[in-house]
């Protein structure tokens, strides 16, 4: 029997999955989880095979908590609506063993499950196709950190104050940022960075 842990924060789709799941003869349904906290305690608290984790929750993200399974003995496979490169990318990083799009249909799931639970990886070929495409965040971690302050909408004095920065030394970051993102101003260079997930 494989025992599986769900983290998933909408609580419709957390029934529905593990309802889905528990239909499945070789699965069954040990925990449910609505954010990565909760989710880590679980795993640590049934020892399940395969935790599924969505990415975008309260507290903990499902990439955070992907991150701190990585040593207990339990698969994980990523489930999100996001086909985004820079989530992907963190997701191999943290050794997840899959990763698949929440509009993939039911039965595809279940045989994901089987897959990776047999030690196979399997990830969404269409997520496979993009970060071989070779699209990567062009932003140094300098960089990206300046665009994250500005997100919280600090201004170039705030930003230049928390990094222990001249002024200027953070406007030639700014201008070099809306260079490499190929955007006019602020808002665009936040608006691409977050479509393409490099928020992480």
């Amino acid at each position: 029997m494989i025992r599986i842990v769900i983290a998933e924060d909408q609580k419709m789709l957390l029934g529905a999955l593990a309802a889905l799941l528990d239909l499945e003869d070789d699965m069954t349904v040990v925990g449910s989880a609505s954010n990565g906290e909760e989710a880590v305690k679980l795993v640590e608290q049934h020892e399940p095979d395969i935790c599924i984790m969505d990415i975008e929750m309260p507290g903990m993200n499902g990439l955070d908590a992907a991150e701190k399974l990585k040593d207990l003995d339990c698969k994980v496979i990523i489930l999100t609506t996001f086909a985004r490169s820079g989530y992907f990318q963190r997701a191999v990083k943290a050794g997840v063993n899959g990763y698949m799009l929440k509009d993939s249909p039911s039965e595809e799931l279940a045989s994901a499950i089987r897959s990776v639970k047999k030690g196979r990886r399997i990830y969404a070929p269409e997520l496979v196709d993009e970060v071989y495409s070779g699209e990567e965040n062009p932003l140094t971690e300098r960089e990206s950190e300046v665009l994250r302050l500005m997100s919280e909408g600090k201004s170039t004095k705030e930003i230049a104050e928390q990094l222990y920065l001249t002024n200027g030394t953070v406007r030639n970051y700014i201008s070099s940022i809306l260079d490499k993102l190929e955007v006019g101003n602020r808002i665009e260079a936040i608006a691409k960075f977050k479509e393409k997930g490099w928020f992480v």
